[in-house]
């Protein structure tokens, strides 16, 4: 009866843990995740002053430019400043 339940505890824990690692997006993906982020940020977001737009229009031209070269760690470095900044921006605090 022990051996039973110390099985199925080994089981049921190893059945935890799997989709923990199966939900990781692999770095290709991130880039596209991450632009996918930011246009539906743009979309439900508030109000943005015009250069504030413009810089991120920009951001996302770049960040494609980058994906569309390969250069995935550009990206996924460029989308993670454009999403602070479009945090930031909807905390009506200030970007860099």
């Amino acid at each position: 009866m022990k051996r039973t339940a110390l099985a199925g505890l080994f089981v049921a824990a190893a059945m935890l843990a799997s989709p923990v690692f199966a939900n990781e997006p692999a770095k290709d993906d991130l880039c596209a995740i991450n632009l996918q982020k930011i246009n539906d940020a743009m979309a439900t977001s508030g109000q943005t002053s015009e250069n504030n737009s413009d810089d991120i229009k920009t951001g996302i031209e770049k960040a494609k430019s980058e994906q569309a070269q390969g250069d995935n760690a550009a990206c996924i470095a460029t989308t993670t400043q454009l999403l602070k900044r479009i945090q930031d921006n909807n905390k009506g605090g200030e970007s860099n």
